[in-house]
């Protein structure tokens, strides 16, 4: 763990440099293949339109992220286990349920993800690459050692954003379309699904879980004024790894977009995605592809793995322990449903879509809970919210939530 420094001693590029780590256990989690497969769509239908979509959750994550971290370092608790000590039972067993589906859906995206992955690298069968894949990601949960596995992150990270940079060289996009559509918003029924799914594969519930329990792998020390010093290292490591993110996903769409929009292309799945590429982008950039998605599938695996276990455990009241017997059950049995749709054959693509805006209609079940409890002094002491971060918070879930209910109205209304 990294050592506490005195609050006399100023900002130390050194101690920063040891803090890194959890914001990015979290990136990689939202450049998953849920991530690729909502991105890719909504690039190859509408171009660079919803590239918007990329910049408001990053900033939407940074603010939501950064109060995650702060319940765990404030609380030395995960949000599952003050949801369950904070809420009523009814209450907080509803949300516990919400949030495992939510898990399970994450899951699906990031097995599925990582047999394609290996499918188009390797040519294996995807059950073959879904079964690397949960080997690769039980042996490293497992076994894990914080630092350890933080440093295997942030290497998948750097080869997924090498791999997507040169594709940025490769494919020769149109700059002068793709800059204002980051920052200019443009939405109607037909694209608000692939909207949705956007939101909900960037601002993820399992990863407010889990940044807030992997925080404590780092030393916070012991006084709220050692806490408040030192929290401003979390800030940066969360804002640094979260604009890796922005780069990695604005990456995705603008890739689709001068591809296969150009081309009057819409692909509808990460098979045809790559198949595509390789004649129209040349075989480099299908090289690229097929390798960052195996990082990508790999690396989102092992984190939503440890979310999902962290959940289960908590809400559960036990050891939040890779080592417990509860804890590496858990890693498993939320792989079966993958399995199960990749042995019956069923649309892995729009599987991929529907986790998303699953995870996005249960993101406010996560959201209001962290508002209320980052809000109460009793929870928070000093680390309570401010009016002002509060205020934004507020904002960011009555968004997600009116966008949630515009989505379901659309779908009803068969405007998908």
């Amino acid at each position: 763990m990294a050592a506490v420094p005195s609050a006399q001693n100023g900002f130390s590029l050194k101690q920063f440099l040891s803090f890194l780590g959890p914001g990015f256990l979290v990136t990689v989690g939202f450049i998953d293949p849920g991530n690729w497969a909502a991105n890719i769509e909504g690039g190859s239908q509408f171009g660079y339109q919803l590239l918007w979509v990329i910049t408001l959750s990053t900033l939407m994550l940074i603010v939501i992220q950064h109060m995650a971290a702060k319940l765990g370092i404030a609380t030395g608790k995960s949000l599952a286990v003050n949801i369950r000590e904070y809420f009523p039972v009814p209450v907080s067993a509803f949300l516990g349920m919400t949030i495992v589906i939510a898990c399970a859906a994450t899951d699906v995206a990031e097995l599925i993800g990582g047999a394609i992955g290996f499918h188009l690298l390797f040519g294996l069968p995807l059950w073959a690459g879904a079964l690397l894949t949960v080997i690769l990601k039980v042996f490293l949960v497992v076994s894990q050692r914080h630092h350890r596995l933080e440093t295997i992150i942030i290497g998948f990270l750097g080869v997924i954003a090498c791999c997507y940079l040169i594709e940025l060289v490769l494919v020769k996009p149109d700059w002068a379309a793709a800059v204002p559509a980051l920052v200019i918003p443009h939405v109607n029924r037909s694209s608000i699904y692939f909207a949705m799914a956007i939101l909900g594969a960037i601002v993820m519930p399992h990863n407010i879980f889990l940044h807030s329990n992997v925080i404590h792998s780092r030393k916070w020390g012991i006084s709220e004024n050692e806490k408040m010093e030192l929290l401003r290292y979390e800030k940066l490591d969360t804002s640094v790894a979260m604009l890796l993110g922005w780069v990695v996903n604005s990456a995705m769409i603008i890739v689709a977009a001068a591809v296969f929009s150009k081309n009057n292309l819409v692909v509808t799945s990460i098979e045809q995605a790559s198949a595509t590429l390789r004649p129209l982008a040349g075989p480099l950039a299908g090289l690229l592809f097929a390798v960052a998605l195996v990082f990508a599938g790999v690396g989102s695996s092992i984190t939503s793995s440890m979310a999902e276990a962290n959940v289960i455990t908590g809400f559960l009241g036990k050891p939040e322990d890779p080592r417990t017997p509860l804890y590496r059950v858990a890693v498993l049995v939320t792989a079966i449903p993958s399995f199960i749709i990749i042995l019956l054959g069923m649309d892995t693509f729009r599987i991929l879509i529907l986790s998303q805006v699953v995870l996005s209609i249960q993101l406010p079940f996560t959201l209001i809970p962290l508002l209320i409890l980052c809000r109460d002094r009793k929870v928070m002491g000093g680390f309570r919210s401010g009016a002002g971060e509060f205020a934004v918070a507020v904002i960011i879930s009555a968004v997600v939530i009116a966008l949630n209910i515009y989505l379901l109205y659309s779908t009803l209304a068969g405007g998908n």
